[in-house]
């Protein structure tokens, strides 16, 4: 497990018990349920509370969500046992601010605009993605390190989008973010983990020398 000034770390899009078990043993702080029925990575709240069970205290489940109502996302971390919501859609900061502290909202970022729109969102954590129209995330397309790295100077940025082990300690380097979050970068096929993958971005992460997340 990353001590406590290490960048930490979360798989996400995992689809099996089998896989988030592996996946925390090989020492990820935190994995995600993709809940979104558009995702190739898409799983079912059974499924997601079944990890939450399996997984306890050895790391934080997250589940990723998209455009639901406030009601509705409380209904479903209280029926699925999930530790936080990635809330992943449209929306507004009304929403984000009425789940905090177990929540924190994904901006697709392309632009200074996005940015922006970042650091308007309440609470201290925030996540970063590649911006591609049409899609919500897991693209495997990476964000301009550059737009985001003074973000991760004032909030607790989560850096997604086309993460590797092969790039991953030069962005941890580049935005110094507070956790990194990979998906299609550690798959064999969407929503299926390459456990050698997995391994080697938490090695390469944990190899990153003098990064203290804010």
């Amino acid at each position: 497990m990353n001590g406590p000034s290490a960048v930490r770390t979360k798989i996400c899009g995992v689809t099996s018990v089998e896989a988030a078990l592996a996946c925390v043993a090989l020492g990820a702080d935190a994995v995600g349920v993709n809940l979104i029925p558009a995702s190739p990575r898409h799983t079912s709240a059974e499924t997601a509370r079944a990890i939450a069970l399996a997984v306890g205290a050895r790391a934080l489940v997250v589940a990723v969500v998209a455009d639901m109502t406030v009601e509705a996302m409380r209904a479903l971390q209280r029926s699925t046992g999930v530790g936080c919501l990635q809330l992943h859609g449209h929306e507004p900061p009304e929403a984000v601010a009425a789940l905090l502290p177990h929540a924190y909202k994904a901006v697709r970022v392309a632009t200074a605009a996005d940015v922006a729109c970042a650091e308007a969102m309440p609470g201290d954590y925030v996540l970063v993605d590649a911006k591609i129209e049409g899609l919500l995330g897991g693209t495997g397309h990476r964000v301009d390190s550059a737009l985001v790295a003074d973000l991760a100077k004032q909030r607790r940025v989560v850096l997604a989008g086309g993460l590797t082990p092969e790039n991953v300690a030069q962005a941890v380097a580049a935005v110094r973010p507070y956790c990194v979050d990979v998906a299609s970068g550690v798959e064999q096929s969407p929503g299926v983990k390459d456990l050698a993958r997995v391994e080697a971005f938490l090695a390469a992460v944990r190899g990153v020398r003098g990064v203290t997340p804010t």
